[in-house]
């Protein structure tokens, strides 16, 4: 256990004396009783031992108790909480976010913290109240329509999403943004006080496919965790929606509710609506904004593109935020992605919520969940300016476990290796002397069923990069596989 070491020794004929080669092993509980299994192949030796605990087994984990945060079957181990992070932001008293670069201080004082509006909201406004044949099928769309009308940033609330923190430009220090066009002005300070509670909404049928109550409930009561609270100017909407809904439930149930006795929720209706919204809400009818790391095609928009935000001091990219034609941010907020900025100084300290926080693990815990939400194990990124493929990515193992940079030349006891899970896969991009040819790539979609997400062509570039390093320690047998390229992800 003090030295962790195995020592694989192995001699040629007639070449010369035995050869010895310390390797140094993470400190797990092996079987004696299994025998080990040895290949030795062209460029490398392999040697399977058998486990008698898994690795991330909490008999293991307590093998070293100096360091918690790093053992493994740790909570850094596992997707990150946002649940988790919100409560140990509110519990401070004032937060500030660093850069995680150059160490500038880049907001003011934030003290209120809640979870990002869910970027299904539109889906789950017409799965509650479905698209009946009676007019009742658009009081989905005047739920998104006062959706919209209230979507924006507020000063003083920080947002927080699976890879960033949304803050309301007002409260970021030393930044300049142009100023919005026209009827693009939006009021970014909004009283939480003057928001209507829409607790008198009673829907005892559901029509369509029905979310968790947990979920309505919270769209309805405008809980934040959910969705965007509704800022109705009182509450007669909220009675009439309730009516309506009640009314619907009446007419279901007395079998009138049929094409021949009621009309549809028509699209002139639906415009005549929209005229209050200003430029910029109309365009949150279209899907909701998210935080760009990693888009799907139902969060984009041709009326949205995304400019990269920089830090004032250093430059380095550490967010992003959406604009229309104006180049403002379009609701009000900037993205500050999580594995750029930190809580605390000095950065990594044990204070900072987001020293865990990589590129790599945030993408690879994107990848994963996309992946089981797809069931697709392939998955092309594309650039989210252009829509052209950058790399294509297949899944081999979600749940290995890996370790590195400990040198094996090394004859002293080696310090202790700190074991990742990892996740094991293939990729191709426009690296070394391969290339991404459109149209290759557009049949390997559709043959294929491949899932797509699109990314900031910085991000990917940089994602990349950790690919070809983590390529580069494999045995050159290893490193090519049927036109990919094999390697590993933390997650």
């Amino acid at each position: 256990m003090e030295k962790s070491l195995l020592i694989v020794s192995f001699f040629e004929l007639e070449v010369g004396p035995e050869t010895s080669v310390r390797v140094p092993v993470p400190r797990v509980l092996i079987d004696p009783e299994c025998p080990v299994h040895v290949r030795a192949f062209d460029d490398y030796i392999e040697v399977k031992l058998s486990l008698l605990l898994p690795v991330d087994h909490p008999l293991v984990s307590g093998f070293d108790l100096s360091e918690p945060e790093e053992k493994p079957g740790s909570d850094t181990c596992f997707p990150f909480s946002v649940n988790y992070e919100i409560k140990k932001l509110s519990a401070m008293e004032e937060v500030h976010f660093y850069c995680r670069s150059c160490s500038t201080k880049l907001t003011k004082g934030i003290r209120l913290f809640n979870e990002m509006p869910s970027v299904d909201w539109q889906d789950v406004a017409d799965n509650w109240f479905g698209t009946c044949c009676c007019s009742f099928g658009g009081i989905s769309e005047k739920l998104v329509r006062e959706f919209a009308k209230s979507y924006s940033c507020t000063t003083g609330v920080c947002l927080i999403t699976g890879a960033s923190v949304i803050i309301c430009k007002e409260d970021l220090i030393g930044c300049e943004f142009p100023e919005p066009k026209g009827d693009q002005t939006c009021d970014s300070q909004v009283n939480s006080a003057e928001m209507t509670v829409l607790s008198s909404c009673s829907v005892e049928e559901n029509i369509g496919v029905k979310p968790s109550n947990e979920v309505v409930e919270k769209m309805i009561n405008g809980d934040s965790s959910t969705c965007i609270p509704l800022k109705l100017e009182d509450e007669d909407k909220v009675k009439s929606l309730a009516s309506e809904a009640n009314g619907h439930i009446r007419n279901h149930k007395n079998g009138c509710c049929t094409n021949n006795h009621s009309e549809r929720f028509s699209e002139e209706k639906e415009d005549e609506m929209n005229i209050e919204l200003l430029d910029k809400q109309k365009i949150f009818l279209k899907g909701c904004l998210g935080d760009a790391f990693m888009l799907r095609h139902s969060n984009l928009s041709k009326d949205v593109k995304w400019i990269e935000f920089l830090c004032p001091k250093c430059s380095s990219r550490i967010g992003s935020y959406p604009c229309s034609s104006d180049n403002a941010p379009l609701d009000d907020g900037v993205r500050l992605y999580k594995h750029r900025i930190t809580t605390c100084l000095p950065v990594h300290g044990l204070n900072d919520i987001f020293r865990d926080y990589t590129l790599e693990k945030m993408f690879s815990r994107q990848l994963l969940e996309a992946a089981q939400d797809e069931l697709s194990f392939r998955t092309v990124v594309r650039d989210i300016h252009t829509k052209s493929p950058l790399s294509q990515i297949v899944l081999l193992n979600p749940n290995a476990w890996s370790y590195n940079g400990c040198s094996m030349h090394d004859m002293e006891p080696v310090a202790k290796i700190i074991m990742y899970p990892a996740v094991k896969l293939l990729f191709s991009a426009n690296i070394k002397d391969m290339e991404l040819e459109t149209r290759k790539v557009e049949e390997w979609v559709t043959k294929n069923q491949a899932d797509e997400v699109f990314m900031l062509p910085s991000q990917v570039t940089e994602l990349i990069t950790n690919l070809e390093m983590s390529n580069d320690m494999l045995p050159p047998s290893h490193m090519l596989l049927q036109g990919f390229y094999m390697s590993s992800l933390k997650r």
